[in-house]
């Protein structure tokens, strides 16, 4: 089976300064891969690289298909999305024009738009019961849902999501991880990187341990949660975020 995501020997530097040296990792149709890490480790470099918003030297590949020479907007056409830690919301704009602006890229005609838009409602019913709100007004657990809502509106095969749970309180962490594992059971792959180490294994098939920029282990998620090494390090008392 062709992966849905393949990195091989990435490198990413800013300016003299390398802060990605060599990661390798493969993400497979339907699964959930998690990149833990401490502070500084290159986790949300490691998505820029992938979604091709900093240069990076490597293999990258998407369904088999080279990245290389490829934009930011010609990866979104071809099923990979960001949502950013940031999560860039234009907070003027109410919550539908944010969703809408999530499906730009797709030129779908009125009655497809609304089926898309109807979708995201219903992974999300409190954005239903907002979407005349302007985004600024929305709690943090509503900003996450309408930045998770807004790039499900490209209908992604591949959703990167950047510390998902930052800033949220447990019980809307505990829901927007739902709506995550939820998505890969509608066949969305899903590459997590996650502050929140006990939350990313629990949800993923599969995990990368990043430090200083390198891979220094993987495996299956359950089998890096009874690591000693990662329990020490991550799973004992919270782990730092970038």
């Amino acid at each position: 089976m062709t992966a849905m995501l393949e990195i091989e020997n990435l490198h990413v530097s800013y300016g003299q300064v390398e802060a990605v040296h060599g990661i390798s990792l493969s993400l497979q149709p339907g699964k959930i891969v998690s990149v833990i890490g401490s502070n500084g480790a290159g986790k949300t470099t490691l998505l820029a690289a992938t979604m091709g918003l900093l240069p990076s030297t490597g293999t990258l590949r998407f369904e088999g298909e080279d990245l290389r020479g490829m934009d930011v907007e010609a990866r979104v056409e071809r099923g990979m999305c960001l949502v950013p830690e940031t999560r860039e919301l234009f907070g003027e704009l109410s919550v539908t024009d944010n969703l809408l602006l999530g499906a730009y890229t797709r030129h779908l005609g009125r009655d497809a738009l609304k089926r898309r838009m109807q979708s995201v409602y219903d992974h999300f019913p409190r954005l239903a019961e907002r979407r005349k709100q302007r985004s600024s007004t929305l709690s943090g657990g509503e900003r996450q849902m309408l930045a998770l809502g807004r790039a499900l509106m490209s209908a992604p095969r591949l959703l990167m999501l950047d510390e998902p749970s930052l800033g949220l309180a447990p019980l809307i962490v505990r829901d927007i991880f739902c709506i995550v594992r939820g998505l890969r059971e509608e066949g969305v792959s899903i590459l997590l990187i996650e502050q929140n180490a006990r939350a990313a294994l629990e949800s993923s098939d599969h995990g990368y341990v990043l430090e200083t920029g390198e891979v220094v282990l993987s495996g299956e998620s359950k089998a890096l949660a009874n690591d000693r090494r990662v329990q020490a390090t991550y799973l004992g008392g919270g782990s730092d975020h970038e």
